[in-house]
């Protein structure tokens, strides 16, 4: 199967308060955006990966990934992640005409172990249109009304987190992609909308998403 993963790594990352986006802030030496890409293509089920960059630092990024520039192509990505998903398809479907299937994976989740990209991968072989990594939910989980006052607590046993890579077939994502009249977080949803499948894969607790200041330490004392 031929697989192209899409890293949309355009945001600024404002909530990690880094000065610089996100994708290229370091742990331990190394950027987030480094380490996720090299473990789509240490996975061995990865064809290419297309990351999306921020306008002003394509050559950057490029710079950033050097060690890998036989795996990557980096494009200018877009105002949104939409876009950026978008913009980064065209290219993977430019460069793979014959691809089969198309990985979603944040840069912010750099620490995710091949094993679930892999399982991703082989969900999709074996027939998913859509296929997710995901956890469950620990917390507890209230519903609240307009004023904050709760209203029902909800049975965390039917819910699951959602992490990344996110794979789909390629003309699902497509057709997803072509429907979808505005900004979206979740590319799965997408997916939903129109009406498709989407199935699940356990995810891992590695598969942290760096999102604040604090996740960024918490990522620092782990490798340390």
């Amino acid at each position: 199967m031929n697989v192209v993963a899409l890293v949309p790594a355009a945001g600024r990352g404002v909530r990690l308060g880094a000065g610089r986006p996100k994708a290229l802030v370091e742990v331990a030496g190394e950027s987030l955006l480094l380490r996720a890409v090299r473990g789509l293509v240490d996975s061995g089920r990865v064809q290419y990966v297309v990351v999306a960059a921020p306008v002003d630092e394509v050559s950057t990024v490029e710079a950033e990934l050097a060690p890998l520039r036989s795996f990557v192509h980096v494009v200018p990505g877009g105002a949104e992640r939409t876009d950026s998903v978008r913009i980064a398809l065209a290219e993977a479907e430019r460069i793979a005409p014959d691809l089969d299937a198309v990985l979603v994976h944040d840069a912010a989740r750099a620490f995710t172990p091949v094993s679930v990209i892999r399982d991703v991968v082989r969900a999709i072989e074996d027939g998913a249109p859509a296929v997710i990594p995901v956890l469950p939910v620990s917390d507890t989980v209230k519903q609240v009304d307009a004023s904050g006052a709760v209203t029902a607590t909800v049975d965390r046993s039917q819910l699951r987190s959602v992490q990344t890579p996110q794979g789909f077939a390629i003309e699902v994502l497509r057709e997803a992609y072509a429907a979808a009249g505005d900004a979206a977080t979740d590319d799965a949803g997408l997916v939903e909308r129109i009406g498709g499948k989407v199935s699940t894969v356990p995810g891992h607790p590695h598969a942290l998403k760096i999102t604040t200041a604090f996740d960024l330490a918490v990522a620092e004392a782990v490798l340390a």
